[in-house]
């Protein structure tokens, strides 16, 4: 399921969109095989959102006015998790960088390089 470049632009804040889609659709390739009721610990959904993630998400939106909130529930809807998806990346990443937006998704805005090789190298080759 795509998310529409505009509504993603509207939750996250960005004048002007940027198509995340096929990284998206990449990162769930090695996440979750595009199970939306996929479970690993406290990680969920097709994105494998955890509720460290639900919380940032919900603040930024805060932050920048917007009164729509997500539940802990929303991360097992693949729109939702989209949507969460683009609005973590506008606030770490505004420069939408590929790159670091595979490997922040593995390792949090403070990633390693080092630790999180391996993830890039097995999400990049769903990109191809």
């Amino acid at each position: 399921m795509l998310v529409p470049i505009s509504a993603s632009a509207d939750v996250a804040g960005d004048q002007e969109a940027f198509d995340w889609n096929p990284v998206m659709d990449a990162i769930i390739q090695v996440e979750s095989k595009g199970n939306p009721r996929a479970v690993c610990g406290r990680y969920v959904g097709v994105l494998q959102i955890s509720p460290v993630l639900v919380k940032e998400c919900n603040n930024i939106l805060r932050s920048r006015g917007i009164k729509k909130t997500y539940s802990l529930s929303d991360r097992f809807n693949e729109q939702k998790s989209r949507e969460m998806f683009v609005i973590i990346q506008s606030f770490h990443n505004p420069t939408h960088n590929v790159e670091k937006a595979i490997r922040m998704w593995n390792g949090g805005p403070g990633y390693s390089v080092a630790r999180t090789q391996r993830y890039l190298n097995k999400v990049r080759k769903h990109l191809q």
